[in-house]
């Protein structure tokens, strides 16, 4: 990349401090560029106050802000959610939110004629891999930077070294400085003392859960819920419809006053390496399993088990910043035309940080209580002996081969 041409850059910023930090080091070393930093408004609420003022006080020149609530729950969650995508009990919060900012960053790199698209991923994660794949599908040409690759900062102890000298302010400290993504989805807790997998996450220290509550100090009375779905999209909460972010917001309400949806996994990262990290998705995890209880009475057989295979391979697209590919496009397609008969009512009890199943309604339910009950019914036993028979018979016939041998 030849430096001299980067006149203005346009940076992913959300305010932290790894993107905080790298206005005033853009302008250092590319030659004193125009930074516009970008927000991508994905739900991560209170984490947008101020952030106009502090960008431009560190150096950018302005501050886009993009609302991508709406486009980033209808376009990726659902889709994901739909698909039962999980990537080792993750449920892809990160992963499925960094293609719709990555997507942002170009339209505003187009209208403001930027040089380079600048962004805040280290080399060892998996969101560096996220952006730039978005990036190249929309701005194949597009110079990207990384500083992460570049600079001499080589911890995050050295990051705040860094803001203390250039005069960048800061919400955190050395003692609270996890590393962390938030948006309407999820919260994701990385660094410090979850480094160690001996140490046990501190669920019960004030300010370490931000979405909900542990179990531990979750109410003693379970809570009941209700979810309706059309094709396999919330429509409905507790009988009122709404919008489905709406919905989202309603279940991490419900979900993190019942200390739902908090797990604590060490992953296989896209780049290689294993990583601990805590995960708070309270609406999402109520979602899952609501979507997943009404399918299993809406699909039959052969489409379910097909559908749950693929699911991992969806996941797996999602995770490796994927999104924009043939295959996911695919992917997405077969699990539309799953969906067309995933409507419905869910009930659930919410306690303690435990889902339990209290019932599910669908006119396109396949299940039969006339046929499966333990009762008298139309079924004949009889024709069970015949289907064994035949069912049996490769085993039979080589048990016949193996005793003649």
């Amino acid at each position: 990349m030849d430096k001299t041409k980067i006149k203005k850059v346009v940076l992913a910023y959300s305010g932290g401090l790894d993107t905080s930090i790298i206005i005033p080091w853009l302008k250092e070393n590319y030659n004193n560029c125009e930074v516009i930093a970008v927000s991508g408004n994905v739900g991560q609420a209170d984490e947008l106050e101020g952030l106009e003022e502090k960008a431009i006080k560190t150096g950018a020149s302005k501050l886009y802000v993009l609302d991508l609530t709406d486009e980033y729950v209808n376009d990726y969650i659902i889709p994901t959610m739909k698909a039962g995508a999980v990537y080792e009990t993750y449920l892809l919060g990160t992963s499925h939110a960094r293609p719709c900012i990555a997507k942002g960053l170009c339209e505003v790199a187009v209208k403001e004629g930027a040089d380079a698209i600048c962004h805040g991923c280290t080399g060892k994660g998996n969101d560096q891999v996220r952006f730039e794949l978005a990036i190249k599908h929309f701005l194949p040409d597009m110079p990207i930077i990384a500083p992460w690759r570049e600079w001499s900062i080589k911890s995050r102890d050295e990051e705040i070294d860094y803001a203390e000298a250039h005069g960048v302010p800061l919400k955190i400290s050395r003692e609270t400085n996890y590393s962390k993504d938030k948006n309407l989805w999820h919260l994701s807790h990385e660094g410090l003392d979850l480094e160690d997998t001996g140490n046990e996450p501190m669920y019960e220290k004030p300010g370490f859960l931000e979405m909900g509550v542990s179990p531990i100090s979750a109410p003693d009375e379970p809570e009941y819920i209700e979810l309706g779905f059309e094709a396999g999209v919330p429509v409905s909460f507790n009988g009122e419809r709404m919008p489905a972010k709406d919905i989202i917001l309603k279940c991490n309400e419900a979900g993190g006053k019942n200390g739902i949806g908090i797990i604590d996994i060490v992953e296989n990262r896209l780049v290689g390496m294993k990583c601990r990290g805590v995960y708070e998705t309270p609406g999402g995890t109520i979602l899952y399993r609501a979507h997943e209880t009404l399918e299993s009475v809406c699909l039959d057989k052969l489409t379910l088990h097909e559908k749950q295979r693929l699911s991992i391979t969806f996941a797996e697209l999602v995770y490796n910043g994927q999104w924009f590919t043939p295959l996911r496009e695919a992917l997405s397609a077969f699990v539309d035309k799953t969906q067309e008969r995933v409507t419905g009512r869910v009930r659930l009890k919410l306690y303690k940080g435990n889902i339990i199943n209290a019932g599910v309604w669908s006119e396109n339910s396949l299940y039969s209580e006339k046929i499966a009950t333990f009762g008298e019914s139309d079924y004949d036993q009889r024709d069970s002996a015949g289907f064994i028979n035949l069912y049996g018979l490769p085993i039979k016939v080589q048990a016949i081969v193996d005793g003649k041998n």
